[in-house]
């Protein structure tokens, strides 16, 4: 979350007008993530997170997310829900964005995950996955091999300036991944993106998933590859073993991976690093000025990176050839 367009009170008054949600206390803006504009806001009917969608995100694929996270509730997953304004509609406009009003789910994200942290994330995963199956909905990720060829080309000429000999490291490995990308692997519904901060907890319950403005149709192990990227490294970018244990196991009670699944998972996991290696660094490269945002360093990444494509086989993740924790 952030705030890249700021909304002012009138403007916001008038909006909330056309929703009965009671009336407006107070209103802030929200300093974390990077992608589009959120501000909680504190009415007399309770909290609620308003978004405005920026940058990515398309107004055509607002149906996709706000309807995927209706449907996912339905099925048992915690999950927030849209508000519909007095004519029905999820979302409309605000300061010349699209803009939802989405209730407020109890619970804090884990600034520091904890084995167990990591267990609930697994099971929410897979849970998450399978209900997903039946969301008639289709959106194709803008954010796979190609949406990263075209990344890297926003960035190459000056990718070099954050980390000498980057631009390369990018190239190559953008060259092995679009020649040997699995295109045979389960698909499905994906989250894309379930960081620490996408993922409430009340003590070490998972209370529920948020911010599904990059969910799509893909491959559900590469889903599982960005959750170790994001759940199971520590500090100073060095697997933990033992979350990912916890993380794979949880996974696994709810939705076994198949052999090909984990055979791949080193090269998902390797495709998963580069995507957010790459958006981060376009993002870091072109942070608009005044905005209230914290960029994400993009060399954390790529530590992740050279980890994976050192891997020699899923025992390095703490999996044995079956998937079972090793």
């Amino acid at each position: 979350m952030a705030v890249y367009t700021d909304v002012a009170a009138d403007e916001l008054a008038d909006f909330l007008k056309t929703y009965d949600i009671g009336e407006l206390l107070s209103y802030k803006g929200i300093a974390e993530g990077v992608e589009n504009s959120n501000f909680l806001l504190h009415t007399t009917k309770g909290y609620f997170i308003l978004t405005l969608y920026e940058k990515r995100v398309a107004v055509d694929d607002l149906p996709y997310f706000l309807g995927l996270m209706a449907h996912l509730a339905e099925r048992g997953v915690s999950c927030p829900q849209p508000a519909r304004n007095r004519d029905g509609a999820v979302y409309s406009t605000l300061s010349g964005r699209p803009a939802a009003l989405i209730n407020f789910l109890e619970g804090l994200w884990p600034r520091k995950p904890n084995v167990a942290h990591c267990a609930g994330v697994g099971t929410a995963l897979a849970r998450m996955h399978l209900a997903g199956r039946d969301f008639p909905l289709v959106r194709k990720n803008p954010l796979s091999v190609s949406g990263w060829m075209s990344l890297f080309a926003q960035a190459a000429d000056r990718a070099d300036t954050v980390q000498a000999g980057l631009s390369a490291l990018l190239s190559a490995e953008l060259d092995v991944l679009a020649r040997s990308w699995p295109t045979d692997l389960p698909e499905g519904v994906i989250h894309a993106d379930l960081f620490p901060d996408n993922v409430f907890f009340l003590g070490d319950q998972l209370s529920g998933l948020i911010d599904f403005p990059f969910s799509c149709n893909d491959i559900l192990a590469y889903d599982v590859a960005i959750c170790l990227n994001a759940w199971c490294f520590e500090a100073d970018h060095s697997l933990n073993v033992t979350k990912a244990r916890a993380f794979f196991h949880a996974y696994g009670r709810e939705r076994p991976l198949s052999q090909a699944e984990l055979a791949a998972l080193p090269l998902l996991a390797r495709g998963a690093a580069i995507r957010f290696l790459l958006t981060r660094l376009v993002d870091w490269l072109n942070v608009p000025a005044g905005a209230l945002v914290k960029p994400k360093d993009p060399l954390e990444y790529v530590r992740k990176l050279r980890f994976h494509q050192a891997v020699t086989s899923v025992r390095d993740y703490g999996l044995d050839g079956s998937g079972a924790t090793a």
